[in-house]
């Protein structure tokens, strides 16, 4: 790490986008630029260093990260000519994807790194700052990345609930995802380095431990004897560090949801009632031209298998509407998985291709206004489910864990509401009438809304 960095304390400013993987990697990132003097700001106004972490899952993402960098270069500009420097950097998926041509269409650009390479920003903005150059890294180096990470993590602030990233990387090859190019193949962590850095999160205050993987229950690391395990075992064994109240995990796929991962749900406590798990369509045509590998009455004998083990496990899923050549009677289908199954929360989106996956060279897409209406139609029968989900609550007593402060309330913990989380990953507000930040308390349900659970601490 370049410890020339070590001046004054310097504003750093980090825009997220996608899914809780992104979320953990600008944490990290944070830390890593923290250890080198940078304090994050919550506006790139004034900020010494800006990132924008991308996702390429999400519709025109390379259209967003533009649209960002263009309103950035104005206020470079403006700091340039009060002799302050502002250091630009791209992260994430898109970095990967659109490397050095960042450079070109977005000159404003310092610094490009992808998804397994970020760990090497400290030494990059060191090069900036002496040699005014372009750097970029996009090679994938998880082991190092990992290791990197782990030490400077060790040194830093952590919640209740923290993020401990187990798996990273692609195999599938679904047509419509561009993350087995950008995040590379899949990788597993040690499972020695995993349970240390558990027990290092529990000594610093997490009672939560959330388990991030591309494909998170495709896990096979090896311990230090070089016996493979699986995610349920992997799960076995953290369950037994002393302070470690709740495990979630995410995201999976279907097919490595296997018996011994539904039995841990049924038999580890800490271990909680809830499973996202993402199937993207109903229609047996549609996951085919996915590239799936897998049929709607698997996912069905999947849900029944975990149901049986855990009557009262919350279900999720994502689901894409408009594929290529997805047709009424193929959208219709994924309505009636939907309404079979019952989902308490999900994940929606319109297709948007993603260039260099094969569903983008599809000629049968769909018009804009269908995939819209059908949108519309899907989210209207799953936000009915959640709230139906929800209400079956109220009047009901549950332990939440509290691990933030809402937004009335953020000048002082012990005043206002703050937000926890239920087993089933609901938000549950409280008014805060003592200092509950951290804890887990029993609490009553008043109110269900369709997103949220309202209560008071019994």
């Amino acid at each position: 790490m370049n410890n020339s960095l070590l001046q004054t304390s310097k504003k750093l400013y980090i825009k997220t986008y996608g899914c809780q993987m992104n979320v953990y990697d600008s944490d990290r990132m944070n830390d890593l630029m923290g250890a080198v003097g940078y304090e994050n700001t919550d506006d790139y106004i004034d900020a010494d260093m800006v990132i924008i972490n991308t996702c390429h899952i999400r519709e025109k993402a390379a259209e967003k990260l533009y649209s960002d960098l263009g309103r950035i270069k104005k206020q470079k500009d403006k700091m340039a000519e009060q002799g302050r420097k502002m250091i630009v950097a791209v992260a994430g998926c898109v970095g990967q994807a659109e490397g050095e041509e960042i450079f070109r269409r977005a000159p404003v650009t310092d610094i490009i790194v992808g998804p397994e390479s970020y760990q090497s920003l400290p030494d990059l903005v060191g090069k900036v700052i002496r040699d005014s150059s372009k750097e970029i890294d996009l090679d994938f180096k998880p082991d190092n990345k990992f290791d990197v990470l782990r030490e400077v993590r060790e040194k830093s602030e952590i919640g209740v609930s923290s993020f401990l990233s187990v798996q990273e990387g692609c195999d599938k090859f679904c047509t419509f995802c561009v993350v087995p190019y950008t995040r590379g193949a899949e990788f597993s962590r040690s499972v020695d380095k995993i349970y240390e850095e558990a027990q290092s999160l529990v000594k610093k205050g997490a009672q939560e431990i959330y388990f991030l993987g591309q494909n998170v229950n495709a896990y096979h690391g090896a311990d230090a004897n070089g016996e493979v395990y699986n995610l349920a075992k992997l799960i076995r064994k953290v369950a037994e560090i002393d302070g470690i109240k709740r495990i979630r995990y995410t995201t999976s796929h279907p097919r490595d949801m296997d018996d011994e991962l539904i039995a841990a749900h049924a038999e580890i406590p800490q271990l909680m009632p809830f499973l996202h798990l993402p199937i993207q369509s109903g229609s047996n045509n549609i996951l085919k031209a996915m590239n799936r590998k897998h049929a709607r009455q698997d996912y069905f004998k999947i849900i029944e298998k975990i149901r049986k083990a855990v009557p009262d496990i919350g279900l999720s899923s994502d689901f894409i509407v408009g594929f290529p050549g997805e047709t009424e009677q193929d959208f219709n289908d994924t309505l009636d998985l939907i309404e079979k199954i019952g989902f308490t929360q999900c994940y929606s989106f319109k297709y948007s291709p993603r260039p260099g996956t094969p569903a983008a060279e599809a000629k049968n897409q769909i018009a804009e206004e269908v995939k819209e209406e059908r949108l519309s139609r899907l989210q209207a029968l799953l936000t009915k489910q959640q709230t139906e989900f929800n209400k079956k609550f109220e009047g009901q007593i549950m332990p939440v864990l509290f691990d933030r402060i809402a937004t009335k309330g953020k000048s002082d913990s012990k005043v206002g509401q703050i937000i926890g989380k239920s087993p089933w990953l609901q938000s549950v507000v409280i008014e805060n009438k003592g200092d509950l930040l951290g804890k887990m308390v029993n609490v009553k349900i008043l109110k269900a809304r369709p997103s949220s659970l309202v209560g008071e601490v019994v």
